[in-house]
């Protein structure tokens, strides 16, 4: 295996990794080699969770085109129309429901 020299090491940091290595009961190599792969998942995990150029163009191109569409009066009163008086519906604490889920059944009844 290669050996890295680590020169001018804050001993702040140090003194943080021979902690993780004394409540680990690992040796100081191991705890480093650790810590290392760690910190490399992480920051690899975040590069790969940005948008290449092309993602970002496609995103703000959509974007645009949604701001293009036309308000829709209809749209904007969903879960806002007055309930027909004909409809009788039980109270949402004694179904365990939520406006949300109340809509989506009568919608299913519906279809």
């Amino acid at each position: 295996m290669t050996d890295i020299i680590l020169h001018d090491i804050d001993p702040l940091l140090l003194d943080r990794v021979k902690r993780v290595a004394q409540a680990r009961s690992w040796p100081l190599q191991e705890a480093l080699m650790h810590l290392l792969e760690h910190g490399l998942f992480a920051c690899e995990a975040e590069l790969a969770a940005r948008f290449t150029d092309s993602d970002a163009m496609a995103l703000q191109a959509a974007i645009a085109a949604l701001e293009h569409i036309p308000s829709d009066p209809g749209f904007s009163k969903i879960g806002r129309m007055e309930r027909p008086s004909d409809v009788s519906v039980a109270p949402l604490e004694s179904a365990g429901l939520t406006d949300v889920d109340r809509d989506l059944m009568a919608y299913a009844q519906k279809g």
